[in-house]
C-alpha cells in the first residue's frame, strides 16, 4: 500500500500553488524539527480537500436540484468525480474490495439526498421521511464499516452520531434555502464544510495509528499540523464561496447578498488567524487587501454583466497589483520564509482559476465551470502548506511541543468524551500562536 503516491495521483491532478522546490516546508528530520509536512500531516490534508469538497459540492448540487438550473447535471458530476477520487483513496489503503464497499455507500447516501430533493419538490413528505430513514440506515452501516476497517480505532457509536450531523447539516442547508432563509443556509453550508474538516483529523489520525510504517511513524494531529488544517479549511472555503458568489452576482440569485455575507465572514476568520500570530496591525493591513482583491473579482463580475471590456481588464490589472502587494506583505510577515516571488506566482493561478470558472459559466459551458472550481479549491491546499510551513519555520520553538491527543473516536467530528481533549489542543495551538508574535516583536525591539 502506499496512500500517499495515490492520493496524490488524485488530487494533484491540478497545481497546487507552488512547486516544493521552493524550499518552503521540509520533510520531517530526525531531530523532529516541527513541520507542516509529514505524510501523515499529508494524509490528513488529502482527507480534508476531499471531505469538505463533497459536502460543498452536494449542497450545491442539492439547491441545483431544487431550482433546476441549467448547470445541475455538472454539478452532479463534480460531486461523482469526488466521490471517485475519495473511493480510490479509501481503496489505496484497505485494498479495492473496501474501496468499493466505500463506494456503493458513498454514492447511496449521496442518492438519499437527491430522493430528500426530489420529494421536495414534489410536496411528498411520505417521500421525504423515507429518505431520511433512508439516511439513518446508511449512517449506521457507514459507521460499521469504518469501525471495522479501523480496527475499532474509531467507535461505530460515535461515528454514527457525528453522521448524523453531516446529514443535519446539508439537510438545514437545504431546507433553509428552499424556505428562502439563506442566510441561515449560508450557515449551515460552513457548518457542513468544517465539520468534514474534523472528519479527516479523526480519520488521518487513526489510519496513521494502524499503519505507522506507512507513514514514517508520524502523526496526523500537532500544533504545526493544525495550523495547517485550520489554514487548509479557511482557504479552500474561500475559493469555493468566491466561485459560487460570482456565479450568483452574473445570475442576480436571490441569495446574492447571503453568499456575500458568507465571503466576507470567512474573511474575518483568515483576518483573526493572521492577527492571532502577527498583532492587530498585521490583521487590518491582510484584511484590506484580502477584501481588496474580492472586491476585485466582483467588479469583474459586474463589468462582465455590462458586457464592458475595458472595466473587466481594469479589474485584472488590479488583482495584478494585489498579487504584488500581497505577496510582499506575507514574505515581510514571514521573516522571508515565503518568498514573495512564489506566492505572486501562485495567486496568478488563484486568480485564473476563479476568473476562468466564472468565465466558463457565463458562457454556459457548465462542466468546465465545476473542473475549475474543483481545482480552485484544490489549489488553496497548496496555498496553506505554504502559509503555514513559513510560519513554522519563522519561530519552531512555538511549533515543538507534544500535545495531548488521544485517539479520537469519532471521524466524523461528533460529539464525543474525548470532545474537550480536541478543545483542549486548539486552546493551547492558539496560546502558542499569541506567544509567536510576541517573540517576535521582542527580537524586533532587542535588534533595534
Amino acid at each position: 500500500m502506499n496512500w500517499k503516491k495515490t492520493i496524490l495521483a488524485v488530487s494533484l491532478s491540478v497545481p497546487l500553488l507552488v512547486p516544493t522546490a521552493a524550499g518552503v516546508v521540509s520533510a520531517e528530520t530526525g531531530d523532529q524539527t516541527p513541520t507542516v509536512k509529514t505524510e501523515a500531516v499529508d494524509l490528513r490534508s488529502d482527507l480534508s480537500h476531499l471531505l469538505s469538497e463533497h459536502a460543498f459540492l452536494a449542497i450545491e448540487a442539492m439547491r441545483n436540484g431544487a431550482e433546476g438550473t441549467a448547470d445541475f447535471e455538472a454539478s452532479v458530476a463534480a460531486l461523482n468525480a469526488n466521490t471517485e477520487d475519495l473511493s480510490g483513496a479509501i481503496g489505496s489503503v484497505y485494498g479495492e474490495e473496501a474501496g468499493q464497499a466505500f463506494n456503493e455507500m458513498w454514492s447511496n447516501h449521496i442518492g438519499y439526498f437527491v430522493d430528500y430533493v426530489n420529494a421536495t419538490a414534489a410536496e411528498d413528505e411520505d417521500a421525504k421521511q423515507e429518505a431520511l430513514d433512508e439516511l439513518s440506515e446508511y449512517r449506521q452501516d457507514f459507521s460499521q464499516f469504518l469501525e471495522d476497517a479501523t480496527d475499532e480505532r474509531l467507535e461505530a457509536d460515535s461515528l454514527a452520531e457525528g453522521l448524523q450531523m453531516h446529514v443535519n447539516q446539508l439537510i438545514g442547508a437545504f431546507d433553509s434555502y428552499v424556505g428562502g432563509d439563506y442566510e441561515q443556509a449560508y450557515t449551515h453550508e460552513r457548518e457542513a464544510i468544517s465539520h468534514m474538516h474534523m472528519v479527516a483529523k479523526g480519520l488521518s489520525a487513526a489510519i496513521a495509528d494502524q499503519f505507522p510504517d506507512d507513514f514514517n511513524n508520524t502523526k496526523a494531529v500537532t500544533p504545526a499540523g493544525d495550523l495547517r488544517a485550520s489554514l487548509d479549511y479557511l482557504l479552500s472555503e474561500h475559493a469555493g464561496l468566491a466561485a459560487i458568489t460570482m456565479q450568483n452576482g452574473i445570475d442576480g440569485s436571490d441569495d446574492f447578498e447571503a453568499s456575500v455575507q458568507a465571503l466576507n465572514m470567512n474573511t474575518a476568520d483568515l483576518t483573526d488567524a493572521i492577527t492571532s500570530v502577527y498583532g492587530e496591525e498585521a490583521g487590518e493591513q491582510f484584511n484590506q487587501m484580502w477584501s481588496d482583491h474580492i472586491g476585485y473579482f466582483v467588479d469583474y463580475v459586474q463589468a462582465t454583466g455590462a458586457e464592458d471590456e475595458v472595466a473587466k481588464e481594469e479589474a485584472l490589472e488590479q488583482l495584478s497589483q494585489y498579487r504584488d502587494d500581497f505577496s510582499s506583505f506575507i514574505e515581510t510577515a514571514t521573516g522571508g520564509e515565503v518568498p514573495a516571488e512564489g506566492l505572486a506566482e501562485g495567486l496568478q493561478m488563484h486568480a485564473d482559476q476563479l476568473i476562468s470558472a466564472f468565465d466558463s459559466y457565463a458562457m454556459e459551458d457548465y462542466d468546465a465551470a465545476f473542473t475549475k472550481i474543483r481545482e480552485a479549491y484544490a489549489h488553496m491546499y497548496g496555498a496553506s502548506e505554504m502559509l503555514a510551513g513559513g510560519i513554522v519555520m519563522q519561530s519552531p520553538e512555538m511549533f515543538a511541543s507534544e500535545m495531548p491527543s488521544d485517539m479520537p473516536q469519532t471521524g466524523m467530528g461528533g460529539t464525543s468524551n474525548d470532545s474537550m481533549s480536541w478543545i483542549w489542543v486548539s486552546l493551547i495551538s492558539l496560546t502558542m500562536l499569541t506567544g509567536a508574535i510576541i517573540l517576535i516583536r521582542q527580537r524586533k525591539e532587542s535588534q533595534q
